[in-house]
């Protein structure tokens, strides 16, 4: 795969090991030195957006927000951002290849060259699809730079779905859009749900545990090594054994074609709730 896909894949920014599961090291090589990837330090790989919205920012003394702010804190998302987008006090005097928000932020709103850590989250809950915003919080939880707590001291009303929803134990924005796209199906699933059969946990990417129903994020990135491949297989096996139904997706189901993951899901609940 190439590099660049590889990167959006995981989400933007990953490490060596997770990029060289989808790609080869020669490939990663090439695109570095073509400036198509930049190795940001020594075992994470990053889109160069990151760096071309900074360098914007600096230039209009203006701060990153939003999909740029969370690449800018090392978040994974959904998508990298299309073009920089940024938060300026006052309207640039010339045109300028960015998604611009005119307008004083409070000091305490602002960390460095980037909206804070909390206002990001917040909001990329009040301006984006749910999925990317919860991918988004996902992933700021996951890093351990941002607590529920604070969130929830902090989110205005219009945003607190993404805010109850947001957990620390999605592995990767394609876990993330997965549940949101059931959540907003109005399917209840919990993450990384712990089932214990024969003496050994088991923990389903995602679960209905009333209707016994596991939903899988299948993955090249997680299951790229014969080790992997075989504990999947064991784990399958075993849940199926116990009585799960489970239920595997690929990333191109979940990112392009939802609706036939919600089907999917309802389909199996149906069989669940007539038998």
């Amino acid at each position: 795969m190439d590099t660049v896909a590889a990167l959006t894949r995981l989400g933007g920014i990953a490490t060596a090991s997770e990029v060289l599961a989808l790609t080869t090291r020669k490939r990663l090589r090439g695109a570095v030195s073509a400036g198509r990837v930049v190795h940001v330090s020594r075992s994470r790989y990053a889109l160069p957006a990151v760096d071309e919205a900074r360098a914007l920012a600096i230039s209009l003394d203006g701060h990153l927000r939003l999909l740029s702010a969370a690449a800018h804190w090392g978040w994974k998302t959904k998508w990298p951002a299309r073009w920089p987008q940024l938060q300026v006090a006052e309207r640039p005097a010339v045109p300028t290849d960015a998604s611009v928000r005119v307008g004083a932020l409070p000091s305490g709103d602002l960390d460095g060259w980037a909206t804070s850590r909390v206002r990001t989250v917040l909001d990329c809950a009040a301006e984006l699809p749910f999925d990317e915003a919860l991918a988004v919080a996902d992933s700021a939880l996951r890093s351990g730079e941002v607590t529920s707590a604070e969130l929830e001291r902090a989110a205005p009303h219009d945003v607190r779905r993404v805010v109850e929803h947001a957990s620390a134990l999605a592995a990767n924005p394609f876990e993330s859009v997965l549940r949101a796209i059931l959540i907003e199906a109005g399917i209840a699933v919990v993450p990384q749900w712990a089932t214990t059969i024969h003496g050994v946990t088991y923990h389903p990417d995602l679960a209905d545990p009333l209707h016994g129903i596991a939903i899988e994020a299948n993955s090249w990135a997680h299951h790229a090594s014969k080790v992997d491949h075989d504990r999947d297989c064991v784990r399958y096996n075993a849940l199926v054994l116990a009585g799960w139904v489970v239920l595997r997706f690929t990333w191109e189901q979940v990112m392009f074609a939802p609706d036939e993951v919600v089907a999917t899901v309802r389909a199996a609940l149906a069989l669940r709730c007539c038998a």
